[in-house]
């Protein structure tokens, strides 16, 4: 597997629990804990097969984040997560709610990449 995927969570520790669960099942992941630094990296490489954003964030939330990828890479797939009971904005968007297992999270996205 070589899909890229991009975790966005102001909370390091869980963003890079994260990560390092995904990366063992083979996929290449990448962490930022700031949104703004995120969408340069979406700019920079809009390739990612699937974004992972935490909705509440400093600067910018994580559905506005989303529809910013997604304008620069219309089929890059998106999961918005929150500890708060929400419903995704955008048609597509996967939301799972918080604390979920790492596994849950990796079995979505495969889900998605199918």
């Amino acid at each position: 597997m070589h899909d890229a995927l991009l975790i966005v969570d102001d909370e390091a520790p869980l963003a890079n629990l994260l990560k390092q669960y995904l990366e063992r099942l083979g996929y290449r992941a990448e962490v930022c804990t700031k949104a703004g630094e995120a969408l340069e990296r979406l700019k920079a490489n809009p390739n990612y097969s699937v974004l992972v954003a935490d909705l509440a964030m400093p600067e910018m939330n994580g559905e506005d984040l989303i529809a910013q990828g997604q304008a620069l890479n219309p089929k890059m797939r998106a999961i918005l997560t929150s500890g708060y009971a929400h419903r995704a904005r955008q048609a597509g968007v996967v939301f799972l709610q918080k604390p979920f297992a790492p596994k849950a999270l990796a079995e979505e996205i495969q889900r998605m990449l199918k």
